[in-house]
């Protein structure tokens, strides 16, 4: 069940000092025994030295820091941290990207296991594993449109694919959809013959016809779509919009989460105004940036800007202060208790692996 949070407004105590005080003149002093005259003006007060001002608080410099950071090739694993980077946020908050690529989200949270990646970035599918306790999310990235089942020629609908060979990649948002999307049609995976395999073989897959259909997500869906003549978009994200959401976030192991708080905020703070410079603006700029990082072609990538609601590090610190974020959380966690993908009893609250908190702070700027 979803919960809903009333936000309550502060009213701020005005105070008023009231400045009271007339002094007295002081008499003048009383004549040296030496003198006989009986002067009675008053000695001129002494001049007073101005004190010297004291120097003005220099700011605390922020403790600088490398971190790791895990991407996928693609314009919603990059959008903001190469803005981030490319405008100057990381650099101000005293971080040192080192961009390290994978191909998907579980295997980047192997990574982390291992100690490689400090942060990462994770699409829908691998949000499982927070659930399970195996990572933090610490920022909202994005609400994704870029998982897609695609059908080779003759292949017009979801029914269609009984007993056809599918691509997919377990863990990931990949197979995620595909689950989704044979639900929809009153199907199960032991309906066709289910391919399990590395997201970069997909698109080869379906290009040489080793397979007839294949859920994967962008740019491989846009690959398929351009390279397969007579392949169909069978359904995306948005066809079950009415009942799930996919999201996209940005994680770190528990330990780390707990022991470096003031990084992931720093490093947050940077991200979201990179999502304020380029969720609505300057696309074309930053996948000319992202087609640079992965060594592909600019107007390829600028074709992903399609693949996702791209929010604003504003919206998303809102959004987590009045109970939205959480609300997204909530209906996806809900949706992989459905599907039997949570394995850890009691389920757990989203606040318990989702740091909401972190992101209302990161928005103070």
């Amino acid at each position: 069940m979803k919960k809903k949070f009333l936000s309550a407004l502060m009213a701020a105590a005005l105070s008023v000092t009231m400045l009271a005080g007339c002094g007295a003149k002081e008499e003048a002093p009383a004549p040296a025994p030496e003198k006989t005259e009986t002067e009675t003006e008053a000695e001129a007060p002494a001049e007073e030295t101005p004190e010297a001002e004291a120097p003005a608080e220099e700011a605390p410099a922020v403790e600088p820091v490398t971190l790791n950071i895990a991407y996928m090739p693609n314009y919603g694993s990059l959008w903001a941290i190469e803005n981030a980077i490319d405008q100057g946020y990381l650099e101000e908050e005293g971080i040192t990207a080192n961009l390290v690529q994978f191909e998907d989200g579980p295997t980047i949270i192997a990574a982390m296991e291992g100690g490689s990646i400090d942060v990462g970035y994770i699409g829908q599918g691998a949000h499982k594993l927070c659930i399970n306790g195996k990572a933090d999310i610490f920022a909202l990235s994005h609400i994704s449109n870029g998982d897609m089942l695609i059908g080779g020629p003759g292949i017009a609908s979801v029914e269609d694919l009984a007993g056809k060979k599918v691509a997919y990649s377990s863990g990931t948002s990949s197979e995620d959809i595909l689950v989704k999307s044979l639900e929809k049609a009153g199907m199960t995976m032991n309906d066709i013959v289910a391919v399990d395999m590395d997201a970069t073989g997909i698109v080869s897959a379906m290009v040489s016809g080793g397979v007839e259909a294949a859920a994967t997500w962008s740019p491989n869906s846009l690959k398929i779509l351009e390279e397969v003549d007579g392949a169909t978009k069978l359904t995306d994200n948005m066809t079950f919009s009415d009942t799930t959401i996919s999201l996209a976030s940005w994680i770190a192991m528990p330990k780390y989460a707990e022991e470096n708080r003031d990084i992931l905020l720093r490093f947050t703070r940077a991200l979201f105004k990179a999502m304020d410079y380029a969720a609505t603006d300057n696309q074309e700029a930053t996948a000319a940036l992202v087609a640079a990082q992965i060594a592909g072609d600019a107007d390829t990538v600028y074709e992903q800007r399609g693949d996702a609601v791209w929010l604003t590090g504003k919206e998303v610190a809102k959004g987590a202060a009045d109970g939205t974020v959480e609300g997204y959380y909530e209906l996806q966690k809900e949706n992989f208790v459905a599907a039997g993908a949570v394995e850890v009893d009691p389920v757990p609250a989203v606040s318990d692996y989702v740091m909401l908190d972190l992101m209302v702070e990161a928005g103070e700027y």
